[in-house]
């Protein structure tokens, strides 16, 4: 087998890449868990963490991505999901079983 094997991409929509705006317009620093931007929905969940609803391609996820500040502006990273509108109805729906589960172990 060869030592510089090329990766493999995928196109799979289970892809953790999600929506990346490369120029995003510039906002303002909010308080934690405020709402900051009508046009793309934005709460900051904790210093750059920030939950935003995003449209790419046409379509609408919960963008859920720490951001990073360069040359003034505020960047999506990689770190982060982005989830469907019906993977996060999903994930809300099991918010009490995990609430019960992380109390037992915390």
């Amino acid at each position: 087998m060869p030592k510089n094997k090329k990766r493999e991409s995928s196109n799979s929509s289970d892809s953790d890449e999600g929506p990346v705006d490369r120029n995003p317009p510039a906002e303002k620093k909010a308080k934690m868990g405020s709402r900051t931007d009508a046009k793309e929905p934005t709460w900051v969940l904790q210093g750059n963490k920030q939950v935003k609803i995003r449209q790419y391609k046409g379509k609408v996820y919960i963008d859920i991505r720490e951001f990073y500040e360069k040359g003034g502006e505020l960047l999506p990273g990689k770190k982060g999901i982005s989830l469907t509108p019906d993977l996060w109805r999903k994930l809300l729906s099991l918010g009490e079983e995990i609430n019960e589960t992380l109390s037992s172990v915390c």
